[in-house]
């Protein structure tokens, strides 16, 4: 008798947690800022860290927030924006895997390493070569790319391949996103999406209807 295939996983969770104007819509009126997170993992099984991007995060930071996860709760950590807007990739190997040794602090809760790449970065062989010989293949690495010159076969190709040799796997982010493909490209056996808005960035409800497609992808 054949095995049955392993039912897929799914993990939802929210770019932050940490925002005023969730208090009162989603935590409590009377609930304290310091008890937000505890509140929002009863909702969510995981949560993008954005603050990496903005700022290094420090040894004491990463390990509060591994103390802060309860056993099944999963970060992806937004890669600084150091390597991915300042410096575009550009001889960034060694902050890359600086930055990713983070991942062994937050352990078993570690997910993934986002990096979300400026809409002016546009596509290149040349230019994905870069980037794809730099990533830590330890970990899993997650590409958002905002321009839509990136979606294209040579691309996907280029990052399967690459894929393939590298322990965590390389995935192309499938991004819902202004003049953005909405379309969801496997390069790994993780798919990792993200909804932004379809005609605004960061100003949309998404309705039931509009999210039924994406369920069913």
């Amino acid at each position: 008798m054949a095995a049955e295939a392993p039912h897929p996983q799914f993990r939802i969770g929210c770019s932050g947690w940490y925002y005023r104007h969730w208090h009162g819509p989603f935590y409590p009126s009377d609930l304290s800022s310091h008890h937000w997170f505890k509140h929002y993992a009863l909702s969510f099984n995981t949560v993008e860290l954005n603050a990496p991007f903005y700022r290094w995060p420090q040894p004491g930071t990463v390990k509060r927030w591994r103390r802060a996860a309860h056993r099944n709760f999963i970060y992806s950590v937004k890669v600084n924006g150091l390597i991915t807007h300042e410096k575009r990739f550009v001889g960034t190997k060694r902050l890359i895997h600086d930055f990713c040794s983070l991942a062994e602090e937050l352990g078993k809760h570690m997910g993934a390493f986002l990096f979300q790449m400026p809409p002016s970065f546009r596509y290149s062989p040349a230019r994905l070569r870069r980037i794809l010989d730099q990533l830590d293949p330890r970990w899993t690495n997650v590409l958002e790319f905002r321009h839509r010159g990136w979606w294209n076969d040579e691309a996907f190709a280029m990052i399967r391949a690459a894929s393939s040799t590298s322990a965590g796997g390389i995935v192309f982010c499938t991004t819902s996103g202004p003049r953005l493909p909405a379309d969801i490209v496997q390069t790994a056996p993780d798919i990792y999406i993200r909804f932004h808005g379809p005609k605004r960035w960061y100003r949309h409800d998404y309705s039931k209807r509009e999210l039924e497609p994406w369920a069913g992808a």
